[in-house]
């Protein structure tokens, strides 16, 4: 499967349990665990000392968008880790179509900082660009893989409310 799919076409005819197990999948699982660790890495250590460094204004910043890389990062692992343990068999598909499984904190994921980010050190911004482009691809693919089992759920209630109603207008 093509890594580029996801900017050129619908992932609407790929069913979940074929995306698990596709090359699109591994790549993105191994992408988003590596920046994971990249990320920690750096807040923990070059990013701490850089940081004390910063004006007044460019630490705030800098808290807040460490912030939101964290996050961003979180959302995206446990979505792909959810999805890997699917194709293990170590969860029920069923479960991880829960709202609970799903991808989460997209106002803040998906949100702009207020300004100020030109400020930050160069390796922070470099790590909110790659898991801001990781979290849009992960929000993607969480839409579209998932879309048909909206759809069905949405013809679900429709048909309950077509009996409902079209046994009181036959009464």
């Amino acid at each position: 499967m093509n890594i580029e799919l996801l900017e050129d076409e619908s992932l609407s005819g790929i069913s979940l349990n074929s995306f698990r197990a596709s090359a699109l999948f591994e790549h993105t699982f191994d992408e988003g665990m590596a920046l994971v660790e990249e990320c920690a890495r750096y807040l923990d250590g070059r990013g701490r000392t850089e940081s004390r460094d910063l004006s007044r204004k460019a630490a705030l910043v800098y808290a807040g968008e460490s912030m939101r890389v964290t996050t961003r990062l979180m959302q995206a692992a446990s979505w792909l880790l959810v999805q890997r343990a699917v194709h293990e068999g170590d969860m029920a598909p069923e479960d991880a179509h829960s709202e609970r499984y799903r991808l989460g904190s997209k106002d803040l994921c998906l949100g702009v900082g207020d300004g100020g980010i030109e400020h930050l050190p160069r390796k922070l911004r470099d790590l909110l660009n790659r898991s801001d482009n990781l979290y849009r691809r992960i929000a993607r693919l969480d839409d579209e893989l998932f879309a048909a089992r909206r759809d069905a759920g949405v013809k679900q209630q429709i048909t309950r409310l077509e009996q409902v109603y079209g046994s009181e207008g036959g009464a």
